[in-house]
């Protein structure tokens, strides 16, 4: 049905190219860091530089902290992040170079196999109830403030507290609705 990930869960991993940490909030079932299907995780960006190659990724990635930064991707097209929730999609096999705007940043990151799943990413900065997309898995995170998980049909009411990660499977209630505000939706479709 559905599961609260609390961040006490999540697993903190060096980057692939050794310039930082990353926080894994989730991988699918046998996944490792160098070969996933998909996988959820956030990173603190300190310092201009390069980001790790994932060639054969689709890689979406959402500011959720600080003042904004630039990709440049193969020394060509650009991607601005400049407000809390701006989302950049990109091939993880881009020579991708970050530029800080001022200071250090954190980015949401979702990741997929190419080829393997359809990736679909909603960001919701004011308050909102969403009805989540019917995909398995699917995730809600919630940045600020809590946010409140409800199903009539099932009598379900549950609090999703800020900085935690809700996962939903193919069982999850059909009226199921998430009310809050700065979260992020991703659904993951199998192609």
């Amino acid at each position: 049905m559905f599961e609260i990930i609390s961040p006490h869960q999540f697993r903190q991993l060096p980057w692939k190219n050794g310039k930082g940490q990353t926080t894994e909030l989730a991988i699918n079932e046998g996944g490792t860091v160098s070969d996933f299907e998909w996988r959820l995780s956030i990173a603190e960006v300190v310092e201009d530089g390069p980001f790790s190659d994932f060639s054969g990724y689709q890689r979406t990635l959402i500011l959720i902290e600080g003042n904004g930064i630039e990709l440049r991707h193969d020394q060509a097209s650009v991607s601005n992040l400049r407000n809390i929730l701006d989302v950049a999609t990109f091939d993880g096999g881009s020579e991708t170079v970050a530029t800080l705007a001022a200071g250090a940043i954190k980015d949401f990151n979702v990741m997929a196999r190419n080829g393997k799943y359809k990736v679909v990413v909603n960001t919701f900065a004011e308050h909102r109830v969403i009805l989540p997309q019917r995909t398995d898995p699917g995730f809600i995170y919630c940045l600020a403030g809590s946010a409140e998980i409800t199903s009539t049909e099932h009598h379900l009411t549950a609090t999703l507290p800020a900085h935690h990660l809700l996962k939903l499977d193919a069982s999850a209630p059909r009226d199921l609705r998430v009310s809050g505000e700065q979260m992020i939706e991703i659904g993951l479709t199998p192609l």
